[in-house]
């Protein structure tokens, strides 16, 4: 703490995160499975888009949803965790007030368009399934892009709200976070200003985005539930819920963390369980997603063997051609 700010009180210049643990081989072991974690997050996510990118037959509004999504989780990823491993290996955990502010800010984002792509794909399945005829023109190339630009700049707006409270915030007491990143909450618990209208603002925005986007899942799934039901083939039932299952996993697995995160009641569950369950929301999680993607459709299995067999024919063509140009000279 360093300059005055508000009579009496101090100005905030840097915040010391508490983290995971104080135990010094611990903190080794956490740094190597973590790092390991988002190297497989980076490259796992990165092939997704590489390989929707150069496939024509992945072409398709879901896997233009899906290779945002996996830019999401890049980026949700990389908002917390490099800094989380630095903190690893340092032995004053600091990050300054304008590094918590960014770090807050491009969480924020990243998260948002994640729950906005999710309901996105929500309803790409919901037509798909119950309204096929429909479909080319219910989900055409633009109404693609203008569900995607809805998620950026509702996130930019959720950003903007983040870090605006924030800043509004005063602090004038101990700048000690119980936690690996700056998160909103055990800030708010810093700050001796109280409850501002800019807070409540951001909890009702963020609150809003998420119930919203939860709505639009339940009832696009209840009514392809619905629609499941009725048919007479079990093969077609089969086929149809199956294009939903690698969704409605990683739909529970983000969701399921982020209610125990931020909506049941602190008084039912300790610090601690928070930590541990913010680790596989922002860490697990985005590695998790690439690998349920590609391991459970059958599209995208498909697609990356076509790639590597193309790969791996040129590669043999070309090496026959020089075989045979050395031969001929």
């Amino acid at each position: 703490m360093d300059s005055p700010k508000d009579g009496n009180h101090t100005a905030v210049t840097e915040f010391i995160l508490l983290g995971l643990t104080d135990d010094p081989v611990l903190q080794v072991i956490l740094f190597m499975i973590i790092l390991c974690i988002y190297l497989v997050t980076l490259s796992g996510n990165l092939s997704i888009i590489i390989l929707i990118k150069i496939s024509f037959q992945l072409q398709h509004p879901m896997y233009f949803f899906l290779s945002h999504l996996a830019f999401a989780d890049m980026g949700y990823s990389s908002s917390v965790t490099p800094n989380m491993l630095v903190n690893f290996l340092v032995e004053r955990n600091t990050i300054s007030y304008l590094g918590c502010a960014i770090q807050l800010g491009s969480a924020a984002f990243f998260a948002t368009v994640e729950c906005i792509l999710l309901a996105a794909m929500a309803y790409d399945r919901f037509v798909a399934i119950c309204s096929p005829l429909l479909y080319s023109n219910k989900m055409s190339t633009q109404v693609c892009v203008q569900l995607l630009l809805v998620a950026f700049i509702a996130g930019f707006f959720i950003a903007v709200s983040y870090t605006t409270s924030f800043y509004f915030l005063l602090f004038c007491g101990p700048n000690r976070v119980n936690h690996f990143f700056c998160d909103f909450a055990p800030l708010l618990e810093l700050s001796c200003s109280g409850i501002s209208v800019s807070t409540v603002v951001l909890s009702f925005s963020a609150g809003s985005i998420t119930v919203v986007t939860v709505c639009v899942i339940a009832v696009s799934y209840i009514y392809i539930l619905i629609t499941n039901l009725k048919m007479r083939s079990t093969d077609g039932r089969h086929k149809a819920f199956s294009t939903c299952t690698s969704h409605l996993t990683v739909v529970t697995l983000f969701y399921g963390t982020i209610t125990f995160i931020y909506v049941m009641p602190k008084s039912s569950y300790s610090t601690d369980q928070n930590k541990v369950v913010s680790v596989f929301n922002t860490v697990v999680i985005p590695m998790l997603n690439p690998l349920i993607y590609s391991l459970r459709n059958k599209e995208i299995k498909g697609a990356l063997k076509r790639e590597l067999g193309r790969k791996i024919f040129s590669h043999d063509a070309c090496y026959f051609c020089r075989t045979s140009n050395n031969d001929i000279t």
